[in-house]
């Protein structure tokens, strides 16, 4: 059941979800040492229009969600998942520096374009590995351990650019080709570090899962991932908070710090957080996240003051942390053992598919003003946790 406590207050990490935990940071360091400056990279060196910057992260995005939902589908027909988490980061850690030698937009799209590729053939197989590795009642701790790990990337990441740009006079292209460095280092955890048991197979277990894989997803999955996509048809780019800051009057050379503590407080939050969803029910963390993250959206809109709209941040981040780790616990849960992967394709399928158009209504309502643009973001998580309190109570 989604919503049962357990009263275990020291849950142990298996290895592979360690070990995953520290590839994703190693990987994430990497991304995020290239991803803060693609734009000016774009722009100032290689002369391409901002409408070139939208094309690259909008190809990008959503090529991962469609990659996701086929890898999950091709993952649940192999026995072992590490080959498949394998191949997706070693795609996108080799090719990323790459970026060091574009002398064209087009090349930089087409290094996006495979990078993204190999995030979506790890993303479901290795979430995977992690709801196999882990008890049912601590995945929500798991879950959000790796992705506390994740987030610390992105805040080494940018640490680390700056670090190689002062030691190279600002050159991008070597910021670029020294992501190899924590990029070989993601995979040798990868190769060494990440054991796999795969379950033990029989003819009749083998039949079970051919027909399985036939069957449509379970309705109870169904009905959380429309849950899903009307929340995330609010949740707007985490650029807009920058930008918000800035017209509240932070000062432009405090914005990347800003973005560095905004990481930071995720990656705090969501380990914690997730240990509390496995004790209050994953359902009822979900359903408050949701409710946190109506509150802060609406504290950021109308906020007048940088301290104001600090105030709505502390919320933000317990949404983030309730809710980063739990949704994919509640997707194992919620699932077929045997059709984890289509499951979690599916589940990063809706979330990226619809990440796009959400970005893109909240940066139309923007025109309007920040209020409305956060309003309406607020409308949407309010109306999906009114919608996951309905599913809780009719259960119930």
């Amino acid at each position: 059941m989604a919503d049962e406590s357990v009263t275990d207050t020291r849950p142990r990490l298996a290895r592979a979800v360690v070990a995953l935990s520290a590839v994703s940071f190693l990987t994430d360091v990497a991304a995020d040492m290239v991803v803060p400056y693609l734009p000016l990279f774009l722009t100032v060196t290689l002369g391409a229009s901002t409408q070139w910057v939208g094309l690259v992260e909008g190809v990008a995005e959503a090529t991962a969600a469609v990659v996701k939902y086929i890898s999950g589908r091709v993952s649940d027909r192999m026995p072992r998942k590490k080959p498949l988490v394998l191949l997706g980061y070693g795609v996108a850690n080799l090719v990323r520096p790459l970026l060091s030698i574009a002398v064209a937009p087009w090349q930089v799209l087409a290094v996006r374009f495979v990078d993204r590729i190999g995030k979506g053939i790890r993303t479901a197989p290795r979430d995977v590995l992690i709801a196999r590795a882990t008890p049912e009642r601590h995945r929500a701790y798991a879950f959000g351990f790796h992705r506390g790990m994740d987030n610390l990337g992105a805040v080494f990441g940018p640490i680390a650019a700056m670090a190689v740009l002062a030691a190279t006079h600002d050159d991008l292209r070597m910021v670029f080709a020294a992501t190899i460095v924590p990029g070989m280092l993601s995979l040798a955890a990868v190769l060494f570090f990440v054991r796999e048991v795969p379950p033990v197979e029989t003819e009749a277990t083998k039949a079970a899962a051919a027909e399985e894989a036939k069957a449509p997803l379970p309705v109870g999955l169904k009905r959380f991932l429309v849950l899903v996509a009307v929340f995330t048809l609010g949740n707007a780019s985490d650029g807009f908070l920058v930008l918000r800051a800035h017209q509240l009057g932070v000062a432009t050379r405090w914005l990347p710090l800003l973005w560095g503590a905004l990481s930071l407080l995720r990656a705090l939050a969501v380990t914690p957080g997730g240990w509390v969803a496995d004790r209050i029910g994953r359902e009822r963390a979900l359903t408050l996240g949701w409710w946190l993250y109506a509150l802060s959206w609406m504290g950021f809109g109308l906020a007048t003051r940088p301290w104001m709209a600090g105030f709505a941040l502390l919320g933000y981040g317990a949404y983030y942390g309730l809710t980063e780790g739990t949704e994919r616990a509640l997707v194992a849960t919620l699932a077929e053992q045997r059709s984890l992967g289509r499951a979690y394709g599916a589940f990063n399928l809706v979330a990226g598919l619809v990440a796009l158009p959400a970005s893109l209504l909240f940066g139309a309502l923007w025109a309007y003003g920040p209020r409305v643009a956060f309003g309406v973001g607020a409308g949407f998580a309010a109306t999906a946790a009114l919608g996951m309190t309905l599913r809780r109570e009719r259960r119930a």
